[in-house]
């Protein structure tokens, strides 16, 4: 069966953005409500176990600071938190310091060239995604995804497979029809669950992570053209 999509995640997929995009925009939020919050590399690699980034304040408050003192109505502590981390994160992303991760800008225009259709399947926020595309692309970019499916679009975010329901739905395609492009085993779960084939880009956060139902695992897509992903996806169809 021919390839008709390829369905993206975006931190850690596209970009390296968790390391030195979200955590430090994370940390300067903090700043800004005079918080003594500061998360490490190293501590953000356990935060990294949840999905989302006001289900990853959460997580830090239920674990590491369970006796702090917090306002009454903690959801929309959280939320203003959440806002002013998406603003800082944004001034990142305009000033150039998350471009693309390698071979990801050629895999997209091949795709393109190919009549395979783009989709995009994340839990960061729809001004993350655009922010991203319009500043290491053009804003034209945008347009080259069928679907955007981001933030809090479905109840469950990842590794549940809501989000990846969602943007079939959206392309009106079978999941044999497509393959997702995945960094982590959240990612990984998610798709699988929802039935697609998966292919990992490994970044330092995720590498030892368990993707043994991967089709492929690469450490990034530099050397990888559309040509060897479709060899890829004929020799699995054979194995089955």
């Amino acid at each position: 069966m021919p390839l008709k999509a390829l369905i993206f995640d975006v931190d850690g997929t596209l970009a390296d953005t968790e390391r030195d995009g979200h955590r430090p925009a994370f940390n300067a939020a903090f700043a800004d409500f005079q918080l003594d919050w500061h998360w490490s590399v190293e501590l953000y690699a356990d935060l990294l176990s949840v999905t989302g980034g006001k289900e990853r304040i959460r997580y830090y408050l239920d674990k590491y600071r369970p006796s702090a003192t917090l306002p009454a109505d903690l959801n929309a502590f959280i939320a203003q938190l959440h806002q002013a981390k998406t603003r800082h994160y944004g001034d990142l992303l305009a000033s150039g310091k998350i471009p693309l991760r390698p071979g990801v800008e050629r895999l997209l225009r091949e795709a393109r060239a190919a009549g395979i259709q783009l989709a995009i399947a994340t839990t960061t926020t729809l001004d993350n995604v655009t922010g991203l595309l319009r500043h290491s692309l053009s804003a034209e970019s945008i347009g080259w995804f069928a679907v955007i499916a981001a933030g809090d679009l479905v109840p469950a975010k990842k590794p549940a497979p809501d989000i990846y329901h969602y943007v079939l739905q959206k392309l009106a395609l079978n999941a044999d029809d497509c393959l997702a492009i995945e960094d982590s085993e959240n990612g990984l779960l998610s798709a699988t669950a929802a039935g697609l084939r998966t292919l990992i880009t490994l970044n330092d956060y995720t590498r030892s992570q368990d993707f043994s139902a991967a089709l492929l695992v690469l450490d990034h897509l530099g050397n990888f053209h559309l040509t060897d992903l479709l060899q890829s996806l004929t020799a699995d169809l054979q194995q089955l």
